[in-house]
């Protein structure tokens, strides 16, 4: 249990939260884990196997308390909250700064910077800590010439995706320059999709997939709604938001999972299929694998700059989720990306 801007986080399974008063109680086994007064809260977001007793949730929508519920692995389910919400609200201010070019370009401008800074940290580890190369450097390089650019450019979320598509390039060029094992069957020629033809192809999609998966719950659970996003352009049915808060996670993320999972060599080519279609695909057990390596790294806490306080990497997508939704209400100036130090 966790919380967070007002928020608190429950993912500890078989708990049982109630009510006491004006405080909520979580419980158990019959052994009280937590007492905070109500009032302390603005929302409530619980993971799989957390029960809430009715006088809570009742207590909760008097108090303008939103519950939400999401499964263990942070799909979104559903959320309870009174007859008087703030999120139509948020939702609304979501919408203008949608409708307005300059803020629109802002925060794609966070976003996308954000994304660089990590990808460019993830490059400057590996020098550091395994040496030097000249791709490295020249993608290093170049990805402090976008960064120094962003800052320059004026808020437009076209060119933000210029940008974005800019390091990208450079980041994928040095790739395989990242692997310390198994480079000759890990390799890469460029980073594709729909489907991946290789096997790091493969594993990049398939944890960007749950990435995105969590980062959707995240902006759900919150009251954003999440197929409205600033740097992702609208399209039916794809989740533009939660696309934008992900990729300030993918670096530290996403790819350092694949990165560790390959050079230590826990996967290997055989754990890869090949399909008529030519797409390549992580075998049944090679998923589950990699699904127990995904939660384990959600488990790990990490230091937010932001907020001066160590967070579990699982949790992050929400606090980000919380930052973006404060900054649209005006409560803070502008969106701080995780960036780690």
């Amino acid at each position: 249990m966790k919380k967070l801007l007002n928020t608190l986080y429950v993912q500890t399974q078989g708990v049982y939260l109630r009510q006491e008063g004006e405080t909520v109680v979580a419980e158990k086994d019959g052994d009280i884990l937590l007492r905070l007064p109500v009032h302390t809260l603005s929302g409530l977001v619980t993971f799989g196997n957390v029960m809430c007793s009715p006088f809570l949730l009742h207590l909760c929508a008097e108090r303008g308390i939103a519950v939400s519920f999401l499964s263990e692995h942070g799909r979104f389910l559903a959320r309870v909250e009174g007859p008087v919400s703030g999120n139509v609200l948020l939702r609304v201010a979501q919408m203008r700064a949608f409708e307005d070019a300059v803020r629109k370009g802002d925060i794609a401008r966070s976003c996308v910077a954000g994304k660089v800074a990590n990808h460019r940290a993830l490059l400057l580890r590996r020098m550091r800590d395994h040496g030097e190369t000249a791709a490295l450097r020249t993608a290093a390089d170049a990805l402090a010439d976008v960064l120094s650019r962003l800052r320059e450019s004026p808020p437009d979320a076209a060119r933000m995706r210029g940008l974005e598509g800019e390091a990208a390039a450079a980041y994928f060029a040095a790739f395989n320059d990242l692997l310390l094992a198994n480079r000759g069957a890990f390799s890469i020629a460029n980073r594709n999709r729909r489907p991946p033809t290789d096997p790091l192809n493969a594993l990049l999609s398939f944890l960007y997939t749950l990435l995105a998966h969590d980062c959707r719950g995240a902006c759900e659970a919150v009251g954003l709604d999440s197929q409205i996003g600033f740097l992702h352009e609208l399209r039916s049915g794809r989740p533009s938001l939660a696309l934008d808060l992900m990729e300030e996670f993918r670096a530290p993320v996403a790819d350092r999972l694949a990165l560790t999972l390959v050079n230590r060599q826990q996967l290997s080519p055989k754990d890869f299929k090949t399909a008529e279609s030519g797409a390549v695909q992580l075998s049944d057990d090679a998923r589950k694998a990699v699904l127990l390596a995904w939660q384990q790294r959600k488990l790990e806490t990490v230091m937010h700059p932001f907020l001066g306080e160590s967070v579990p990497v699982g949790l992050l997508p929400h606090v980000q989720a919380l930052l973006l939704a404060r900054h649209l209400r005006g409560d803070i100036d502008a969106y701080p990306p995780w960036m780690p130090k």
